[in-house]
């Protein structure tokens, strides 16, 4: 092989010059071995290298850039680079495309991280690397270090929730023991807000659920003490003031920073098996008030009226006193007209008789002559 590559050599130097950057003008190979004295560099040579820096040989063995160190060179012109850069894109002044990048990266972090929005509701609890740092607002623009350093969550305080115990269908009872061993089937709604941000975020892991299981403890708690007609009818607000009152006593020893606004009861009902004929003894007993109400009023009526008689009585008594004898005359009279004003007899004293027209007696035959006249034909 050795000796082809000779043989190869000579041929082409024997034909005149050989051209620039062909790697057969060395005079057998490129890995050396011809009779050329000059001192080679042990093992092969790279065709791809350029020239070094220092100075360029001239003549015959003065060697060009390759065709691969061309297209290099060309590509890194149209990136915008020199030949000292690596092919990387640079901007003015020698600084590169990255770096502008990273900086402008920062600053949007640092922008978007720091600076907090908060509405006149909200209030921001603000951790710093986990840890709870401060609460800040309500509303405005609040500044914080940048993430991941301190970090802001946002909370309504003004917002009331509302959580639904219970269903209205009647598939679905929520049923709870009353005082006096009988059973409602209970459905009301707890309107809660959030009243200390920082206790809400760290001290519930799941605040709804809390409150649901709290608001089941007080209900049932407050109805034992109260019995199933009382619960259904009277009761309600009573049972809805004493369940929020303990509600907010477990919740503050909680720690929880949860405000009970208010409780609803939206059913209280006997169980669906019982329904119907708690209705008819509901129905009975509205009945018997209904009597009770009517012999009340007729009751208070008559006494109004005894009142009003006595004091009547007691005003003649007032003229009986400054006038006996013609005020026992005037009741004397008054009283035979209003009982004899309906009887069809007259009664006349026997001192200085007069005499009388009975008017009413003949008005009266008058007014039967016509029928008894009928009377007769008919039978007739």
């Amino acid at each position: 092989m050795k000796n082809f590559w000779q043989r190869a050599v000579r041929r082409l130097t024997a034909s005149g010059p050989v051209p620039r950057g062909n790697i057969f003008a060395v005079e057998k190979g490129p890995w050396g071995g011809g009779d050329d004295e000059s001192p080679k560099p042990k093992g092969p040579r790279n065709p791809w290298s350029q020239p070094s820096n220092g100075p360029q040989p001239v003549g015959d063995n003065a060697r060009g850039p390759s065709a691969l160190d061309e297209l290099l060179r060309r590509g890194r012109a149209g990136f915008g680079g020199g030949g000292g850069g690596g092919g990387r894109p640079r901007l003015s002044g020698d600084r590169p495309f990255w770096l502008y990048g990273i900086l402008g990266f920062i600053a949007i972090w640092i922008v978007f991280s720091s600076f907090h929005m908060l509405q006149p509701a909200e209030r921001g609890v603000v951790t710093r690397l986990g840890s709870y740092a401060r609460t800040v607002g309500p509303g405005g623009i609040q500044l914080t270090m940048p993430a991941p350093f301190e970090q802001m969550t946002k909370i309504d305080t003004l917002n009331i929730r509302e959580l639904k115990i219970g269903s209205e269908q009647p598939n679905e009872e929520n049923l709870v023991l009353t005082g006096d061993q009988n059973i409602v089937d209970l459905a009301y709604q707890v309107r809660w807000s959030i009243k200390d941000p920082e206790l809400f975020i760290f001290q519930l892991k799941d605040p709804e659920q809390t409150i649901g299981e709290v608001a089941e403890s007080a209900m049932r708690a407050t109805v034992a003490n109260f019995s199933l007609n009382s619960a259904i009818t009277s009761g309600r607000s009573d049972i809805e003031a004493q369940v929020q009152q303990r509600m907010q006593t477990i919740l503050d020893q909680y720690r929880s920073g949860v405000r009970i606004d208010g409780i609803q009861l939206r059913q209280a009902d006997p169980p669906a098996e019982v329904d119907e004929a708690f209705k008819k003894v509901n129905a009975a007993k509205q009945q018997r008030e209904s009597y009770q109400n009517d012999a009340r009023a007729y009751a208070q009526q008559i006494l109004e009226q005894a009142r009003g008689e006595s004091a009547a009585f007691n005003k003649v008594y007032e003229q009986y006193r400054l006038a006996p004898d013609v005020t026992k005359k005037r009741m004397y009279y008054d009283t035979m007209e209003r009982v004899l004003g309906k009887v069809d007899k007259t009664i006349v004293e026997t001192r200085g008789v007069t005499s009388y027209l009975p008017l009413p007696e003949l008005r009266r035959r008058a007014k039967a002559a016509p029928e008894v006249t009928v009377t007769e034909g008919a039978a007739q």
